[in-house]
């Protein structure tokens, strides 16, 4: 009875979407119907048994008819749309649960007048990045993940930010070029194998009846890795993502940034399963993301904006999952598989809590700021915290993770990449105690004005509860890591 609650995890945030867009104008009913849904959506993660669940009719016995004649020999696989619910899935989608619940929980303290086309939006794309990650096909995967990225374009043109119209369309341009060279190398697989379907396509290559060195599939490999590259915001994509966190409201960046590392890590685990056998499969994981690391925190050094700022440390943060998938050992890719899980909530935390400084001044340059821990210190502490959290500072999630990942560097007799993730880390603590200083301690200037006199209550609350997460998982890492290390273990 309970694998029939997989598919409403996504069917539920369809309706929600309509819902919200049809009682555009009706504030009190929007929020009332949101906030129900946003707290029934990690529920049913919870309680959902695990499962697979089969779409359209198709059964396993037809696939020796569906593939090409050498590929008759494979008996075990399973050809159409199927959804698989496991425990790693089960984590992922209830913490994205909580960031949009408590995302918009702030949303609609700050707000009084809603946004049907908004909320519409931000429904549509959890329901997207579910079935992304629920989905065992490559090709249901891409369809998803594009209708992703009209809803986050569509969040930024929702939301009330300078030159909005400008990034929204700089990255539907990106888009164009991203998008299709991942579909592209979806074909390629499909020409070769005769499935877009993840387990057959392991099965096939696997037991070698498909070269898994065949040219076309190294072709499908660099378009896949390109693509992968886009969808994560990994460089050469980290300018256009750190611009799409930094345009959109606080709480919507936190939501944005929820689905590029659901997306990076669906398809991340997707690529790995089928290109392992590449040779130069781990070492490219590992130049991009070393990049993503030294060109996120390097610029987000150099920021004035403290919205930028943040926006390019999440990007450089996302470097150390793809560190973990390139140094391809159990224990890296549990450690990339947390460090993900943490992204997600240290983010939100910092998005929603540096949020209430442009609610309260609607200003992010933080020339004009200062003085701030006196109108809230429970929230520049909290703020502080999460900060601490970000650079893996113990005892908080973000140190259980990269210590981790250092650890596994060194097992696999790979120590310049520990010393870069150390040192990325720590260039990481300074970069944000300058701009908490900056904020919060330096003496306000004299012409600083406030367009608020305090921060709504749910706000604190929603930091607060993001922050006793991250305390959560930093002590009690084994909630997830004991879900995490045999799902890496079945990827080796």
């Amino acid at each position: 009875m309970m694998d029939m609650l997989i598919p409403l995890m996504v069917i539920i945030p369809i309706i929600c979407a309509l819902m919200v867009n049809i009682l555009h104008g009706k504030d009190k009913l929007m929020r009332w119907v949101s906030l129900i849904v946003a707290i029934i959506f990690p529920i049913i993660a919870i309680i959902a048994s695990l499962g697979t669940q089969y779409f359209g009719g198709h059964n396993s016995s037809l696939i020796s008819s569906a593939l090409p004649a050498t590929l008759a020999s494979v008996s075990s696989l399973s050809p159409g749309i199927v959804y698989v619910f496991a425990n790693i899935n089960r984590i992922f989608i209830f913490l994205v649960g909580i960031v949009v619940f408590l995302s918009l929980f702030t949303y609609f303290s700050e707000r009084k007048k809603l946004s049907g086309p908004y909320l519409f939006l931000i429904f549509m794309g959890v329901a997207s990045v579910t079935a992304l990650l629920l989905s065992n096909d490559i090709f249901n995967m891409y369809v998803f993940f594009e209708i992703v990225a009209l809803t986050q374009v569509g969040i930024i043109i929702a939301s009330s930010s300078e030159y909005k119209y400008e990034t929204a369309f700089k990255y539907l341009i990106l888009g164009s070029i991203g998008g299709p060279m991942l579909l592209l190398g979806i074909g390629f697989i499909l020409a070769v194998v005769g499935s877009v379907n993840i387990a057959d396509i392991v099965a096939v290559i696997s037991t070698n009846v498909v070269n898994p060195l065949a040219t076309p599939l190294i072709f499908a490999f660099a378009l896949m890795f390109f693509g992968w590259l886009y969808v994560s915001g990994l460089p050469p994509f980290h300018t256009i993502k750190s611009e799409l966190y930094s345009r959109a409201r606080p709480n919507g960046a936190a939501i944005l940034q929820a689905f590029s590392v659901i997306c990076m890590i669906a398809f991340g685990i997707a690529i790995y399963r089928i290109f392992v056998y590449v040779p130069f499969f781990k070492p490219a994981i590992i130049i991009f993301s070393l990049l993503a690391m030294v060109l996120g925190v390097s610029m987000a050094l150099m920021q004035n904006d403290f919205r930028r700022m943040i926006a390019f440390l999440a990007v450089g943060e996302l470097g150390f999952i793809g560190l973990g998938f390139g140094i391809g050992t159990q224990l890296s890719i549990t450690a990339a598989l947390f460090q993900a899980a943490n992204e997600l909530i240290i983010t939100a935390l910092l998005f929603i809590g540096f949020g209430t400084v442009y609610y309260l001044t609607k200003t992010s340059d933080t020339k004009k700021l200062g003085g701030l821990i006196t109108v809230s210190p429970k929230m520049a502490i909290m703020v502080l915290l999460g900060g601490f959290a970000m650079a893996g500072v113990p005892p908080f999630n973000g140190f259980q993770s990269k210590i981790m990942l250092v650890q596994s560097a060194l097992n696999a007799g790979l120590p310049e990449l520990a010393i870069v993730a150390v040192i990325v880390s720590i260039v990481t603590f300074f970069t944000f105690v300058k701009a908490f200083h900056t904020v919060y301690l330096q003496p306000k200037p004299a012409n600083l004005k406030f367009a608020h006199k305090k921060i709504p209550a749910i706000a604190t609350f929603s930091v607060a509860v993001l922050l006793i997460i991250c305390l959560i998982l930093g002590i009690l890492p084994d909630l997830v890591t004991k879900i995490f290390i045999p799902f890496a273990g079945g990827l080796i």
